[in-house]
């Protein structure tokens, strides 16, 4: 959608009483309460409005999917051969071979469709958007699509706004709208009534909508719209845009392409030399052209993608990876550059506080007490931080301290504080990142001294900070000021963080994961390389690095991103490992960055702060208990945070992308050899050297016999480096191993023609020949080129795949000795002589390309 359109949205789209009203009256005109819905009238009003949910894709019921695959090109041509073979040419037999294709290659594709759409779906059902409610006065977390008008809902960091709302109460509310209005600046959210009734969407103050999210504070409000009654909702079934084409979908498409231009060529040329040069009837030529069409096309490959992709996502599923969108599987595999934060990731996100001290490094009681404080009257967004410093010391007495206000962290701060009231005093308690803390420090706290925070007494504050970081500490300040008593004061603002006490550092203990190094060795095995980028500090995160074997090429500090252009910091990331105190919209930056680069980028995350990494890289991964925004921004999820998982996701993606490119390898080195035979053929002989029926049988049996090609084993060497597509391998190939196909079909013409005498009075005997010679190529060579080892003995393909392939051979050897084979497929029978030189080119041809596959393969594998 365009940002002009979504942001001349106008106000009418949202009912004006409710940005006009109170927020006590919009919360009678949905007749509801501050404490919520109950039970039944929730039930009452989800049977009125409906699931909040959206669809941009139509559901369509299986009739209809059935019928709009008569759109395809493919089909369409098919059904002019199978028409004109029936009402022109009066040759039921052609026409009944044909159709009986279009039943094959459409229900096929509807059964494999219908599976992966049923798998994808379970698979997301485990990945469900949660919302925290108020229902009957007690909070619990709910599914987002159980939503209903009059709904109290609760939000804080982090959570995506599930369905458009009015705001009853909000502290330091600020949401990001830039997927409604295109603005990236975060927009300030209340709850007081608009005057003017004529307001666009980024001027309604008191209303969020569906699709944005909280950046900073926390707010109360009630659902007035849900679905597509909402502004999102109408939007999204007005102006959906279709996803951004993948790489592996551009990959297809110029492959498609190739494949389109040459088979219309050839097929036109075909047409025209055989009536205007050999002067076969104009029929014959016409029904030869269109069946050679059939022959030449990888039709099956939507469906042998849609296979092996399905069967791929179920897989890794079994290793813990839920797959959202069934393409990114392609990109994960061919993953080289991981980026990945580091708490949780490469530490036990178990955090324990271990020290509190002042600047001299001396324990502080008082320090400890007001740490105690702030994180036990912080409302935000849930953090193993304050937890672990709620879990160190005893729950504060209510009694002592009563909260006043609280200035909620946000990322540019990146600093809290709480206001609370004790014995007639007010103070303000602030913890936060010590490089953020320093500047609104004006003094210090030294036993039970305050002195004044000057340059000697940062460069004391600096160098235990550092100390700390350096043995792998976590480290925050905390300081504090006493506010004068103002009765009627209860809202306070960042300007009051200022002229603060510094009291001293608290350090935090996050040790490595057990299994990361283990779980590093194995990506970096695969080709992938690690690169942190955290908010952290450098020392630390090299702490960490160095603990787990990351071999560190350099550091770059979000400080000295921010002076880079572009350019010089395309540059620098190649030559980085760990990016420290950097920020969302650096984060993003930093992956693109390495993009530009030619790397295929992972991003894993899981909190609001790493949407724009996992939107801007290759494939976005985060994790089940992700925020809101980061599962909805990811391509993947992870069960478990753990980077063997990822590993073992990596290796199935890698298998899924070996197995399509089989069978792209397969028709590129045989079919389109045979194919471009059959035309040669078509010029040299006084007969057609295959009939259309044969062709259209040849090519059925083949596209049957590759429907297993999905569940073949894939090598270990193929899955241990990253896999892209490559046109320019796939280009090389073809032209290498489509002429030998050709080569050995045409010595089959010479002998047929020489040694055995065919004339066009026994065309049968010629045509049965090749068909069994061309068929066993281009089945049997899937064997060779599935593997750059020696086949069977070095390398097995799967019993499924090697049943499917012999048994269709020995069918195509068998037919043309039956009668079915005489009276309707038009074959002569060969005589033992035919047979065995048949055979001898095709074990020939066999040995020549396993020989000349393991230069080739060698370069490119």
């Amino acid at each position: 959608m365009s940002k002009k359109s979504v942001a001349s949205f106008k106000a009418s789209k949202v009912k004006k009483e409710f940005f006009l009203k109170t927020s006590e009256e919009v919360l009678k005109l949905l007749k509801t309460t501050e404490k919520g819905l109950n039970l039944i009238e929730i039930h009452n009003r989800q049977a009125l409005y409906g699931f909040n949910e959206i669809s941009t894709v139509e559901k369509m019921s299986g009739l209809k999917k059935i019928l709009l695959r008569f759109r395809s090109p493919l089909i369409i041509i098919l059904f002019i051969i199978g028409s004109t073979s029936w009402i022109v040419a009066k040759d039921i037999r052609s026409a009944t071979v044909i159709y009986a294709m279009i039943i094959l290659s459409i229900v096929t594709d509807y059964i494999q469709e219908h599976k992966s759409e049923k798998a994808v779906e379970k698979l997301k059902e485990k990945v469900v958007s949660t919302v925290e409610v108020l229902r009957d006065g007690r909070r619990s977390m709910v599914k987002a699509r159980e939503l209903v008008p009059g709904d109290i809902i609760l939000l804080s960091v982090g959570s995506i706004v599930p369905a458009d709302a009015r705001v009853i109460t909000s502290d330091d509310f600020f949401v990001n709208e830039s997927t409604l209005t295109g603005e990236a600046f975060p927009v300030e959210k209340n709850n007081n009534p608009l005057v003017d009734v004529n307001v666009e969407i980024s001027s309604q103050k008191n209303i969020v909508f569906m699709g944005t999210n909280v950046v900073s504070g926390y707010a109360t409000a009630v659902i007035i719209s849900t679905g597509v009654n909402t502004v999102f909702g109408r939007i999204a079934a007005k102006m959906g845009e279709p996803n951004e084409e993948t790489e592996f979908e551009k990959g297809v498409r110029s492959f498609g392409s190739l494949i389109v231009k040459v088979v219309v060529a050839l097929v036109l040329l075909i047409f025209v030399l055989n009536t205007g040069i050999t002067h076969h009837p104009w029929l014959d030529s016409l029904m030869f052209s269109l069946a050679l069409a059939v022959g030449l096309t990888p039709e099956l490959l939507p469906m042998i993608m849609s296979i092996t992709l399905a069967r791929g996502s179920v897989n890794m599923a079994k290793q813990g990876v839920i797959v959202k969108r069934l393409n990114s599987i392609h990109d994960f595999g061919g993953m080289d550059v991981l980026c990945t934060d580091k708490t949780g990731t490469l530490t036990e996100n178990r955090i324990e506080m271990v020290k509190y001290i002042d600047i001299a490094g001396q324990v502080s009681e008082s320090l400890l007490d007001y740490t105690h404080v702030n994180s036990f009257y912080q409302s935000g967004l849930a953090n193993p931080l304050d937890e672990a410093v709620l879990k160190f010391k005893k729950p504060t007495d209510a009694s002592l301290y009563r909260k006043i206000d609280e200035i909620p962290f946000d990322f540019q701060r990146r600093r809290l504080s709480v206001v609370v009231e004790s014995g007639g005093q007010r103070i303000l308690i602030t913890k936060g990142a010590p490089e953020e803390m320093w500047p609104a420090c004006q003094s210090y706290a030294e036993g039970n001294q305050e002195q004044v925070f000057n340059q000697t007494a940062l460069a004391r504050a600096k160098a235990k900070y550092d100390e700390l970081s350096a043995d792998g500490f976590r480290v925050l300040a905390v300081a504090y000021k006493k506010l004068p008593v103002e009765p009627d004061k209860t809202e306070y603002k960042v300007a009051d963080e200022s002229s603060l006490v510094l009291m001293g550092l608290i350090a935090f203990l996050d040790p490595p994961k057990v299994n990361a190094r283990q779980a590093i060795d194995m990506l970096e095995a695969q080709g992938i390389e690690i690169k942190v980028i955290t908010g952290d500090n450098e020392l630390v995160t090299r702490k960490i690095c160095t603990e787990l074997g990351i071999k560190i090429k350099g550091i770059l500090t979000g400080a000295q991103v921010e002076q880079m252009t572009d350019a010089d910091l395309q540059v620098a990331v190649e030559k980085t490992t760990i990016f420290s105190r950097i920020s969302p919209e650096q984060k993003g930056r930093i992956v693109s960055m390495i993009r530009l680069n030619k790397h295929s980028v992972g991003y894993m995350g899981d909190g609001i702060n790493d949407a724009l990494p996992l939107k801007a890289a290759d494939v976005g991964i985060s994790v089940n208990n992700a925020v809101d925004v980061a599962k909805e921004a990811a391509d993947l999820i992870l069960l478990t945070k753990d980077l063997k998982v990822l590993s073992l996701g990596v290796t199935e993606g890698r298998k899924t992308f070996g197995n399509t490119m089989k069978y792209i390898l397969m028709g590129l080195s045989s079919n389109f050899g045979n194919m471009f035979s059959v035309a040669a053929a078509s010029f040299l002989l006084p007969f057609l050297p295959m009939l259309p029926i044969q062709i259209l049988l040849n090519n059925m049996m083949y596209d049957i016999s590759q429907v297993t090609i999905p569940l073949d084993n894939v090598d270990d060497e193929y899955v241990s480096k990253p896999k892209r597509w490559d046109i320019k391998f796939i280009y090389k190939f073809m032209f290498l191993f489509g002429p030998i196909s050709s080569i050995f079909d045409i010595l089959t013409f010479l002998v047929m023609l020489k040694l055995f005498r065919v004339t066009v009075y026994n065309a049968g005997l010629f045509q049965a020949a090749w068909f069994i010679e061309s068929f066993a190529t281009q089945t049997l060579v899937i064997f060779v080129i599935r593997t750059k080892r020696l086949p069977f003995i070095e390398s097995r393909p799967s019993k499924w795949l090697a049943a499917s392939i012999l048994a269709f051979v020995a069918l195509s050897a068998i037919i043309p000795f039956t009668p079915i084979g005489h009276s309707y497929f038009g074959f002569i029978s060969p005589g033992i002589g035919v047979f065995a030189a048949v055979w001898f080119l095709v074990i020939v041809y066999l040995v020549l390309v396993e020989l000349l596959k393991r230069p080739i393969y060698k370069k490119y594998f």
